[in-house]
């Protein structure tokens, strides 16, 4: 009788530390999310207020008012600065968009062929030019800045969608990565592809294609974030003002002065630049997380 009653004992006391435990667990977590998701709480609060309540420094805590009047000037006209030349955050966000879109598909279709060549085709100096590629990771962006603004200049690329995207399309990341993909394919496929008469580019179409697919879903995430949150190249790129991206057109609508700023406004484009990521992310959660944990095709 004692036995049963000390095991029912440790029992309770096991159930007991579990609860505690993931109490704990989850004020842990729930903490983390309310830290990280406070400045964004904020800033769609103060998109929703006019600008003399932002401007006294009043932090709201509670949403306004004034967000269609905010969201719908920002759309069509932008601001931040009463004394600053303003680009609506339509035409911001269409930049913006544009040269994501093309970096993405440009950075997946130039890695896949790329990475293609290095596993499936024999031919002299494979290795070295797959290696002149890896190469690359280890040059920071700002090392080979200047020499490739210096060819889109001699190019006339300049305040150009091309000169903006171009040279942010290679990819030695995306080319690593889809080759060690390539090389999980068995060779039994290759051969079965020889026995019908399929060339390469049918191997590599009918194949290799379908085969990648979440890989280049959970690449495409990345590459789009990346190519969204680009600064210092549209910044060196671009005076156009018609080709001004959300990110760049940001800093540019801060003022020198706190008087001069409608922040408001800022907010509100900082929104409207939340949302393409996010919806991104959001829509190819399922693919992108298959994409990263998938090993065995």
């Amino acid at each position: 009788m004692s036995a049963t009653i000390d095991v029912e004992r440790l029992a309770a006391a096991s159930r007991r530390r579990r609860l505690r435990g993931r109490i704990l667990t989850h004020a842990a977590l729930i903490l983390g999310v309310m830290i990280f998701a406070l400045p964004i709480w904020i800033t769609l609060v103060g998109s929703t207020h006019d600008t003399d309540t932002i401007g006294r420094g009043d932090v709201p805590l509670l949403p306004g008012g004034e967000a269609f009047t905010n969201y719908a000037r920002a759309w069509a006209e932008g601001g931040g600065g009463r004394n600053t030349f303003s680009v609506p955050a339509s035409t911001m966000l269409l930049n913006s968009l544009t040269m994501a879109l093309v970096i993405a598909c440009g950075k997946i279709a130039i890695s896949l062929l790329s990475a293609f060549a290095v596993v499936f085709f024999a031919f002299p100096f494979r290795m070295f030019f797959f290696w002149m590629i890896f190469i690359t990771l280890m040059l920071p962006v700002e090392v080979r800045i200047i020499p490739t603004f210096q060819v889109m200049t001699d190019l006339a690329l300049i305040n150009t969608m091309t000169g903006l995207t171009l040279p942010l399309i290679a990819s030695a990341t995306a080319t690593l990565l889809f080759r060690q993909f390539f090389l999980t394919i068995p060779d039994e496929y290759v051969e079965a592809a020889k026995v019908d008469g399929a060339g390469p580019m049918r191997f590599f179409k009918d194949v290799v294609l379908p085969l990648s697919v979440t890989s280049m879903a959970a690449l495409f995430v990345i590459q789009f974030i990346y190519g969204w949150n680009q600064y210092l190249w549209p910044l060196l790129m671009v005076s156009d003002r018609d080709l001004e991206t959300v990110i760049v057109g940001l800093t540019k609508m801060i003022g020198i002065g706190d008087t001069q700023n409608e922040w408001n406004l800022i907010m509100t484009t900082a929104v409207f630049a939340l949302l393409p990521p996010v919806l991104v992310v959001v829509l190819m959660q399922r693919w992108f997380i298959r994409g990263l944990t998938e090993t065995e095709k």
